[in-house]
């Protein structure tokens, strides 16, 4: 999820771990072990000269079980003799440290996972992504209760016990909202499921997942054998179906069996994907994992990279999110959420 989501559940985790014993620095490291994962967008461009591998490079070994195992020691080691210094010697022991890294490192990579972008926690052994599409990467529902607490429960002494009880009330609050999510994605696949049968779609498969800010608007695509068909269900409709499906040809302008960089974008996408020639050495990707910035256009996807061919493989230029993009998917989703 976002970098202030994982921030806050880091500092929930490190004062649950020491924050009797050291207070509001508990939240500190905590927020601190918290953001570590996401790191891996700078170390991706360090490690490769290649965008391509640095973009699938997130979410990847720095995201996994055994670097949570391994960063925890090493973090928790290493902060314990910082720390353990003067004065404080003696007052917190390395388990604790290495505890309060492992849960911060841990609890980011299982938060990511319920996003529709994947995880790769198997990795370095296993590339598959696990992606359980229940929450958006951005949802304030989730996060802002939950940030609330934490801010309340910084004003009380360390040993004060009203400081546990707003720690237990934020991950409460964060973890109901969480099931919830779950409850919501199991029946909106039973809709779309539902709404593809009555359409006469001959389905081989779908994924539907929860727009940005919200988990009330939901978007769904269906592959046939030939297209992907599109479309959003409200949770506020007054019909329980997915409406008006746009079909999205299963265009392929670059084969994956052509270009290996191809085949590993497109297993990022789960396979959702196209790819459109716009231009001399010039490609479009669109994710059709994520909506459509105009569901009349199906070049048009939300998220998108624009390739080249360089040096026998392909390359593509930085991602930047375009503003302009990123206002008219907001207007959608506030037109399609009021019923327009």
């Amino acid at each position: 999820m976002d970098s202030l989501t994982q921030i806050v559940l880091g500092a929930a985790c490190g004062e649950a771990v020491l924050g009797k014993k050291i207070g509001n620095k508990a939240l500190l490291f905590g927020a601190i072990g918290g953001t570590i994962p996401d790191l891996d967008v700078y170390f991706g461009n360090i490690i490769y000269n290649h965008e391509i591998d640095a973009m699938l490079f997130h979410r990847g070994f720095m995201h996994s079980i055994l670097f949570s195992i391994l960063a925890a020691f090493i973090l928790g080691w290493g902060v314990f003799k910082l720390y353990n210094s003067g004065n404080r010697i003696g007052t917190t022991p390395s388990k604790d440290w290495i505890s309060l890294f492992f849960w911060s490192l841990f609890t980011h990579i299982i938060l990511d996972c319920f996003t529709p972008y994947g995880t790769q926690l198997f990795a370095p052994f296993s590339d598959y992504r696990f992606a359980f599409n229940n929450i958006a990467v951005v949802d304030p529902f989730y996060t802002l209760p939950f940030l609330i607490c934490m801010i309340v429960l910084m004003f009380f002494n360390r040993k004060d016990i009203r400081r546990r009880f707003w720690l237990k009330l934020g991950l409460g609050i964060s973890s109901i909202y969480m099931v919830l999510t779950i409850a919501n994605k199991l029946y909106v696949d039973a809709v779309f499921r539902k709404s593809i049968a009555e359409s006469n779609l001959k389905m081989i498969r779908f994924s539907t997942q929860p727009t940005l800010f919200n988990n009330v608007l939901w978007y769904g695509i269906a592959e046939t054998e030939t297209s992907y068909y599109v479309s959003y269900y409200s949770l506020l409709d007054t019909e329980n179906r997915f409406l008006d499906f746009v079909e999205l040809p299963k265009q392929r302008d670059l084969q994956p069996e052509a270009f290996d960089d191809i085949k590993n974008l497109a297993r990022f996408s789960n396979q959702y994907y196209s790819v459109y020639k716009i231009g001399n050495n010039q490609y479009q990707y669109n994710d059709l994992r994520y909506p459509l910035l105009d569901g009349k256009k199906p070049n048009s996807s939300v998220f998108h990279m624009l390739l080249f061919k360089e040096k026998g493989r392909l390359n593509m230029k930085p991602f930047e999110p375009n503003t302009n993009d990123f206002n008219k998917v907001m207007v959608r989703i506030w037109k399609r959420l009021q019923g327009i």
